[in-house]
């Protein structure tokens, strides 16, 4: 009876580093899905970046760099948003 491997590198698989040919950034993970899931990521993020102007940019980012230092605060807005949605019947949703 022959068995399967049960660890990535027993598989061949002990590394990749995934380098962006537009911007730089290099991401090295351990795992085929891990590599998958940063690929995927980063080419959202860019697409996302190329959809909007400079002023759009400037401004998501700073709401990013607000709401993701603070794991609570970006739950406890959402938590206020549904809350005054309900409240109002409307808003942002």
């Amino acid at each position: 009876m022959t068995t399967e491997p049960d660890t990535p590198a027993a598989c061949g698989w002990d590394q990749a580093t995934y380098r962006c040919g537009r911007c730089g950034a290099q991401y090295t993970v351990t795992t085929e899905d891990a590599y998958l899931q940063a690929v995927g990521v980063h080419n959202d993020a860019h697409a996302l970046w190329d959809r909007l102007d400079p002023i759009a940019r400037d401004g998501f980012a700073s709401i990013l760099r607000v709401i993701l230092s603070s794991a609570e605060l970006g739950a406890e807005f959402l938590a206020i948003a549904d809350q005054m949605k309900a409240r109002t019947g409307g808003g942002t949703g």
